[in-house]
């Protein structure tokens, strides 16, 4: 079977297809160009009229904010206060909202009961240690001073015997010492 083989193309050819493509690569450039500064220009013009707008569009804003955040606000204290009655406006459900209320309470106030139990318990811990700290130093010093009036009372009557003796000696040596003059 014999094979098709494709004809060649000649250098003439070739070079008339590349001139092709490169003028269509032209064209696609050029329009890109011109669709490029056409996006441009319009933008351009619409930020100048924006920019002239936005002044304008400025004082109306705050003019809008002025009126709409107290309107906001009142909607939304008037949103809860019908939070808030709402589940006292049926019979059953005013019962169950007083009642959860109730052990709210309740909770409450055996939490700060207990709260302040222990902190009551603190302060008495805390008292009696001082007290007991405080009577230990009293009772030490109080040791210190009677042991030192001890032995100073010691050491005092210890030298009062000592001159006692001294004094009777010199008195029995002065007077054997002294003739009698009668």
């Amino acid at each position: 079977m014999p094979t098709q083989s494709t004809p060649r193309r000649t250098s003439t050819a070739r070079s008339a297809s590349a001139k092709k493509a490169a003028a269509t690569r032209r064209r696609s450039a050029s329009t890109r160009r011109t669709r490029s500064t056409a996006r441009s220009t319009a933008r351009t013009t619409g930020q100048r009229a924006k920019a002239e707008a936005t002044g304008l569009q400025a004082v109306v804003q705050q003019a809008e904010r002025a009126v709409l955040i107290p309107v906001g606000a009142t909607l939304t204290a008037r949103d809860n206060v019908v939070e808030t009655v709402k589940p006292f406006v049926q019979p059953d459900t005013a019962r169950r909202e007083v009642e959860r209320l109730q052990r709210r309470v309740r909770t409450n106030l055996r939490k700060f009961e207990r709260r302040g139990n222990t902190a009551r318990n603190r302060a008495e811990r805390r008292v009696k240690r001082t007290r007991t700290q405080i009577e230990r130093e009293l009772r030490q010093r109080r040791n210190q001073v009677q042991r030192a009036v001890r032995r100073n009372r010691r050491e005092l009557e210890r030298d009062f015997r000592g001159v006692r003796r001294d004094v009777g000696r010199n008195f029995d040596r002065l007077t054997s010492d002294v003739t009698p003059l009668s």
